[in-house]
């Protein structure tokens, strides 16, 4: 008898590809893979919490930011790139790759001795990372039909909010107990048992012919307009000023090489992403539903915490306390709908509901002021967390439904590029828009103010509020000053309002955005679930018996 696991199945592009397998094969498949994601997700929360203690340690403070940007231009830039290279040569190979390559970097990263390496070093980390993100949606299309999908749909979900909340408790703990080279030296053995499981348990499916060629031209004009963009939206209104030539040039070059992108698409023999995709309306709805609940919620998610410590004035565990509600709402909101969008075959009116909770979730955010309490914070990232758990089954597997299995990898990979590109533009976008409504704000109130231009011009920032060293040291400035402490007080409470002020209004025009999806969401198309045919309906031949040759 053949191996079950080894054998690979003959390709049909309309019928997924571990369809013939048993279910201890995609079991093993599925652990697998989410071990790994987990070990990707929490990377991304880890770090954050460690990173004053290796500035501290490498030095180096005025590189502080890049040990994140370097992360985030591999990582998001790629993913179109892996989940292309998915379809040509398998999920098993690039997955397994991309672990390799992030273990590599997890490696590098723990042993740097200098700052500049370990950037270097977390840039290797993030094209690792890519190939991980990239694809295990993907695999998870290739073991069940669209129809089981919902249900399994919810382990992703609850893997990124377990990362959420274990992410920062890790590292403080590693942090304070250990030595911060073990938050990246602790991704090996977890890396070696998920590459461990995957080569044993998950079958290689390869598509019979030839292989095709690398759309190289499209690679390369996809990352060089990608990486100004991302840097732009990383810089600006925090290094450069959004109309300083830096900006405004990165971003006239990102758009010129979009164009060239698409030309270069138009003409590829295998674009790494067809265009035709965007002529199928689910796509395309799915698409803009996805990159504005990524630029909304992600937005959000990011000056909660500044609320929560700046306006209301609870310490960083006491912000990390209201996140948590919100991570553990959503692990259960998209367990629940993938559920029902299984046992239902259907999927339009929960991302619809979804985008209506989340909407008003942000909308209750809105409505905070600077007499808000944690409980009502927290209340109302319950609800906008429910709202986005229900939309993450719903998105992904509309397009996976309508599509074939051979270009399911790129499918898949760009919907989670659209929420990474739109995660960054709403945090760049809203961050620059409170910054301005801060400063415009107080330096209206300080005009008249007997405060010297050094103090003005210090209150101006709204991390002076959850700054304690710099308050004490700005109120050491005006002990002596006749008036001073008393002026600094309200200029203090001032900024506060000032902040609560600047943040709700982001958080209403998030509220706007998700408003905007859930329109869009009133014209997705409904197309029954493939593997869940009605009675009338004949089932599926059944799979042909495994063969060794069939190699994808």
């Amino acid at each position: 008898m053949p191996d079950e696991r080894r054998a690979s199945p003959p390709h049909d592009p309309n019928r997924p590809a571990f369809a013939a397998y048993p279910k201890r094969t995609k079991f093993l498949t599925l652990g697998g893979v989410l071990i790994g994601l987990l070990m990707a997700a929490l990377d991304q929360t880890i770090v954050s919490t460690a990173l004053p203690r290796v500035v501290a340690d490498l030095g180096g403070f005025d590189r502080f930011a890049w040990v994140f940007t370097a992360y985030l231009l591999a990582s998001t830039s790629l993913i179109p790139v892996m989940g292309k290279l998915s379809d040509m040569f398998g999920r098993k190979w690039v997955y397994v790759v991309g672990m390799l390559i992030f273990m590599l970097g997890s490696m590098l990263s723990g042993a740097s001795q200098q700052m500049d390496h370990l950037i270097i070093f977390r840039g290797v980390q993030g094209i690792g990372a890519a190939a991980i993100m990239g694809n295990a949606f993907t695999v998870m299309a290739d073991l069940f039909e669209p129809a089981e999908r919902g249900k399994w749909q919810g382990l992703f979900g609850a893997t990124f909010g377990l990362a959420s909340v274990v992410g920062p408790l890790t590292g403080g703990y590693i942090t304070d107990n250990l030595d911060w080279r073990w938050i990246f030296y602790v991704n090996l053995p977890v890396g070696a048992l998920s590459i461990a499981v995957l080569l044993y348990g998950m079958p290689t499916v390869r598509a019979l012919g030839a292989r095709r060629a690398i759309d190289f031209a499209g690679a390369a004009t996809l990352i060089a307009a990608v990486v100004p963009l991302l840097l732009a939206l990383t810089w600006a209104g925090d290094l450069y000023a959004w109309s300083s030539p830096v900006i405004v040039g990165m971003l006239a070059w990102s758009a010129a090489l979009a164009g060239a992108f698409l030309l270069v698409e138009r003409r590829a023999a295998e674009p790494i992403v067809p265009l035709w995709l965007f002529r199928n309306s689910v796509y395309s709805v799915s698409a803009f539903i996805i990159f504005m609940t990524g630029l909304s919620m992600l937005g959000a998610i990011v000056f909660i915490p500044l609320f929560v410590q700046g306006v209301v004035g609870s310490s960083a565990t006491g912000s990390g306390a209201v996140v948590m509600p919100m991570s553990l709402s959503i692990v259960v909101s998209s367990t629940v709908t993938g559920q029902l969008i299984s046992r239902t075959g259907r999927y339009r009116y929960y991302g619809s509901a979804g985008l209506a909770v989340m909407a008003a979730g942000l909308l209750r955010l809105s409505w905070a002021d600077e007499n808000t309490t944690n409980a009502s914070i927290v209340l109302s990232m319950i609800i906008a967390g429910a709202g986005v758990g229900a939309t993450f089954p719903v998105y992904i597997i509309a397009v996976q439904n309508v599509f074939e299995q051979r270009v399911m990898g790129i499918v898949t990979a760009t919907s989670q590029f659209f929420r990474q590109i739109g995660g960054t533009i709403g945090v760049a976008l809203l961050g620059s828009l409170i910054a301005v409504g801060v400063q415009r704000s107080m330096r209206s109130g300080l005009a008249d103010s007997a405060l010297p231009p050094s103090a003005r011009q210090a209150l101006e920032d709204p991390q002076l509020l959850i700054d304690a060293p710099g308050r004490s040291a700005l109120e050491a400035a005006l002990a002596n000053t006749p008036g001073g402490p008393a002026a600094l007080a309200d200029s203090l409470e001032a900024l506060r309002v000032s902040l609560a002020s600047a943040l709700t209004d982001a958080f209403l025009i998030s509220a706007v955005i998700t408003a905007a999806a859930f329109a869009a969401s009133l014209f997705l198309k409904e197309t029954p679930l493939r593997g869940r045919p009605p009675a009338a309906e004949a089932r599926p031949a059944p799979a042909p018996a495994p063969q060794e040759r069939g190699t994808e």
